[in-house]
Protein backbone atom coordinates (compact mmCIF):
# COMPACT_ATOMS: atom_id res chain seq x y z
CA UNK A 1 0.00 0.00 0.00
CA UNK A 2 0.98 3.57 -0.38
CA UNK A 3 3.15 5.16 2.66
CA UNK A 4 0.26 7.19 3.75
CA UNK A 5 -1.79 6.44 6.58
CA UNK A 6 -4.92 4.85 4.76
CA UNK A 7 -7.67 6.42 7.54
CA UNK A 8 -6.68 9.81 6.75
CA UNK A 9 -7.99 12.65 5.42
CA UNK A 10 -5.37 14.06 3.50
CA UNK A 11 -4.23 14.17 -0.08
CA UNK A 12 -1.29 11.02 -0.18
CA UNK A 13 0.44 12.44 -2.82
CA UNK A 14 1.36 16.07 -1.44
CA UNK A 15 4.17 16.86 -0.13
CA UNK A 16 7.94 17.35 -0.99
CA UNK A 17 8.85 14.20 -1.93
CA UNK A 18 6.36 14.31 -4.62
CA UNK A 19 8.73 14.42 -7.97
CA UNK A 20 8.13 17.13 -10.52
CA UNK A 21 6.09 16.23 -13.74
CA UNK A 22 8.77 14.14 -16.18
CA UNK A 23 10.70 12.97 -13.18
CA UNK A 24 8.82 10.33 -11.76
CA UNK A 25 10.51 7.35 -9.82
CA UNK A 26 8.07 4.93 -12.18
CA UNK A 27 9.00 3.35 -15.58
CA UNK A 28 6.41 1.95 -17.75
CA UNK A 29 6.89 0.06 -21.14
CA UNK A 30 3.66 -0.26 -22.75
CA UNK A 31 3.13 -3.72 -25.48
CA UNK A 32 0.67 -4.59 -27.73
CA UNK A 33 -0.85 -8.34 -27.53
CA UNK A 34 2.07 -9.81 -28.70
CA UNK A 35 4.53 -8.63 -26.16
CA UNK A 36 5.91 -5.54 -28.63
CA UNK A 37 6.88 -2.49 -27.07
CA UNK A 38 4.48 0.25 -28.91
CA UNK A 39 6.11 3.40 -30.13
CA UNK A 40 3.38 5.71 -29.27
CA UNK A 41 5.04 6.80 -25.60
CA UNK A 42 1.41 9.10 -24.53
CA UNK A 43 0.15 6.39 -22.27
CA UNK A 44 3.71 5.82 -20.99
CA UNK A 45 4.72 8.99 -20.20
CA UNK A 46 0.98 10.62 -18.62
CA UNK A 47 1.40 7.45 -16.30
CA UNK A 48 4.48 8.35 -15.58
CA UNK A 49 4.33 11.85 -14.53
CA UNK A 50 0.91 11.33 -12.58
CA UNK A 51 1.83 8.81 -10.29
CA UNK A 52 1.78 8.82 -6.59
CA UNK A 53 5.11 8.84 -4.86
CA UNK A 54 4.18 5.29 -4.14
CA UNK A 55 4.79 4.32 -7.14
CA UNK A 56 8.32 3.39 -7.70
CA UNK A 57 9.89 0.45 -10.03
CA UNK A 58 8.82 -1.06 -13.60
CA UNK A 59 5.09 -1.36 -14.59
CA UNK A 60 4.38 -2.80 -17.83
CA UNK A 61 1.15 -2.06 -19.17
CA UNK A 62 -0.03 -4.64 -21.82
CA UNK A 63 -3.05 -3.83 -24.57
CA UNK A 64 -4.51 -7.09 -25.27
CA UNK A 65 -7.56 -8.05 -27.20
CA UNK A 66 -10.66 -9.26 -25.75
CA UNK A 67 -10.11 -12.87 -26.25
CA UNK A 68 -7.06 -12.82 -24.35
CA UNK A 69 -8.42 -10.86 -21.72
CA UNK A 70 -12.04 -13.08 -21.69
CA UNK A 71 -8.96 -16.32 -21.03
CA UNK A 72 -6.90 -14.11 -18.33
CA UNK A 73 -10.42 -13.26 -16.37
CA UNK A 74 -10.77 -16.91 -16.16
CA UNK A 75 -7.95 -18.15 -15.09
CA UNK A 76 -7.49 -15.54 -12.47
CA UNK A 77 -10.96 -14.19 -11.12
CA UNK A 78 -13.06 -17.22 -12.40
CA UNK A 79 -15.19 -14.83 -14.61
CA UNK A 80 -15.58 -16.27 -17.80
CA UNK A 81 -16.06 -12.96 -19.99
CA UNK A 82 -13.14 -10.16 -20.74
CA UNK A 83 -12.89 -7.34 -18.31
CA UNK A 84 -11.30 -3.77 -18.74
CA UNK A 85 -8.06 -3.91 -16.82
CA UNK A 86 -6.35 -6.72 -14.84
CA UNK A 87 -3.59 -5.60 -12.62
CA UNK A 88 -0.98 -8.53 -11.40
CA UNK A 89 1.79 -7.46 -8.62
CA UNK A 90 4.99 -8.27 -9.31
CA UNK A 91 7.01 -10.93 -6.66
CA UNK A 92 10.76 -9.54 -7.36
CA UNK A 93 12.23 -5.74 -5.97
CA UNK A 94 12.37 -2.98 -8.56
CA UNK A 95 9.00 -5.14 -10.53
CA UNK A 96 6.06 -3.39 -9.47
CA UNK A 97 3.76 -5.24 -11.48
CA UNK A 98 2.09 -5.53 -14.85
CA UNK A 99 -1.16 -4.04 -15.92
CA UNK A 100 -3.42 -5.43 -18.74
CA UNK A 101 -5.84 -3.41 -21.05
CA UNK A 102 -8.23 -5.11 -23.25
CA UNK A 103 -8.59 -3.11 -26.23
CA UNK A 104 -11.85 -3.92 -27.19
CA UNK A 105 -13.69 -3.46 -23.99
CA UNK A 106 -11.56 0.06 -23.73
CA UNK A 107 -13.05 1.09 -26.94
CA UNK A 108 -16.41 0.20 -25.90
CA UNK A 109 -16.22 2.35 -22.62
CA UNK A 110 -14.61 5.27 -24.41
CA UNK A 111 -17.72 5.40 -26.51
CA UNK A 112 -19.84 5.18 -24.23
CA UNK A 113 -18.25 7.54 -21.78
CA UNK A 114 -17.61 10.28 -24.97
CA UNK A 115 -14.04 10.63 -24.76
CA UNK A 116 -10.95 9.03 -26.59
CA UNK A 117 -9.60 5.50 -26.49
CA UNK A 118 -6.47 7.33 -25.23
CA UNK A 119 -8.17 8.95 -22.22
CA UNK A 120 -10.01 5.62 -21.58
CA UNK A 121 -6.07 3.76 -21.73
CA UNK A 122 -4.93 6.30 -19.38
CA UNK A 123 -8.06 5.88 -17.22
CA UNK A 124 -7.90 1.79 -17.13
CA UNK A 125 -3.88 2.22 -16.41
CA UNK A 126 -4.39 4.37 -13.86
CA UNK A 127 -6.73 2.17 -11.91
CA UNK A 128 -4.62 -0.89 -12.41
CA UNK A 129 -1.60 1.67 -10.94
CA UNK A 130 -4.02 2.02 -8.00
CA UNK A 131 -4.61 -2.04 -7.44
CA UNK A 132 -0.67 -2.86 -7.65
CA UNK A 133 0.17 -0.06 -5.00
CA UNK A 134 -2.82 -2.17 -2.95
CA UNK A 135 -5.76 -0.07 -2.81
CA UNK A 136 -8.75 -1.92 -3.37
CA UNK A 137 -12.14 0.09 -4.45
CA UNK A 138 -14.55 -2.89 -2.90
CA UNK A 139 -13.29 -3.02 0.75
CA UNK A 140 -11.94 0.90 1.02
CA UNK A 141 -15.37 2.99 1.16
CA UNK A 142 -14.16 4.85 -1.81
CA UNK A 143 -10.67 6.21 -0.81
CA UNK A 144 -9.64 4.60 -4.30
CA UNK A 145 -11.94 6.54 -6.22
CA UNK A 146 -10.56 9.89 -4.26
CA UNK A 147 -7.13 8.94 -5.33
CA UNK A 148 -7.87 7.64 -8.56
CA UNK A 149 -10.16 11.15 -9.33
CA UNK A 150 -7.39 13.35 -7.84
CA UNK A 151 -4.73 12.06 -10.22
CA UNK A 152 -6.87 11.94 -12.87
CA UNK A 153 -7.22 15.94 -12.09
CA UNK A 154 -3.62 16.08 -12.28
CA UNK A 155 -3.69 14.74 -15.35
CA UNK A 156 -5.85 16.80 -17.32
CA UNK A 157 -8.53 14.65 -17.13
CA UNK A 158 -11.54 15.63 -15.53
Amino acid sequence: MNDADPDADTDPDAGPDQPPPGTSRLHVTVTDGRGRVRRDVGLRRWLEDIAPRAARGEVAVALVGDAKMRSLNRQFRGIDRPTDVLSFPAETNGHLGDIVIATGVARRQARSAGHPLATEFRCLALHGLLHLLGYDHERDNGRMARVERRLRRRGGIA
